[in-house]
């Protein structure tokens, strides 16, 4: 099978993964859910691993990058002004917990430093995998963030319920 038809099974079990979890109302489900359909399409080893073309992975990261920027909004800035302290003990307390459960994961379960670093960072599946790629080991990180995003999307909205006792949540965001 060419590598073109390759890529467009990819993209279909993607599309049908992210269309269907769109119907599950988790956040962030259309993303959950192309990852599982296009992972589950390639851990069956039925195809090759996708070969994207070049410049491919480049608009890619832009069209991310730009759906994320467009999120950063005056009135998000805005809140910063009250929220920068909260801000900044998160982000400082994420990156070194990440830093502390990535050496322990690399000594202690013996996996690559580079990959738990990397695997442990808090930052985004699609960020993290993109810089995992340029070292090379972007799918096994891409895994561990996954499994993370996925176990996060389905856990937390649980406790939130039960936590903060709402019962009725907004719908996810389109």
């Amino acid at each position: 099978m060419p590598a073109s038809l390759h890529l467009l099974a990819y993209l279909l079990a993607g599309l049908t993964g992210g269309l269907l979890a769109l119907r599950t109302g988790i956040p962030a489900a259309p993303l959950a859910g192309a990852i599982l359909g296009a992972a589950l399409l390639s851990v069956s080893g039925k195809l090759t691993v996708a070969e994207w073309p070049s410049g491919t992975r480049t608009a890619l990261e832009i069209g991310i990058g730009t759906v994320i920027g467009t999120g950063l909004t005056g009135a998000a800035l805005g809140e910063l002004r009250q929220l920068w302290k909260p801000a900044l003990l998160i982000t400082l307390t994420l990156v070194m917990t990440g830093l502390v459960v990535g050496l322990w994961c690399s000594r202690l379960l013996g996996m690559d430093p580079l990959v738990a670093l990397l695997g442990a960072a808090p930052g985004g599946i699609s960020g993290m995998s993109l810089v995992g790629a340029e070292f090379g080991v972007g799918a096994a990180v891409a895994a561990l963030h996954a499994v993370r995003l996925i176990t996060v999307l389905l856990v937390l909205p649980l406790a939130v319920r039960v936590l903060l006792g709402h019962g009725n949540l907004p719908p996810p965001a389109a």
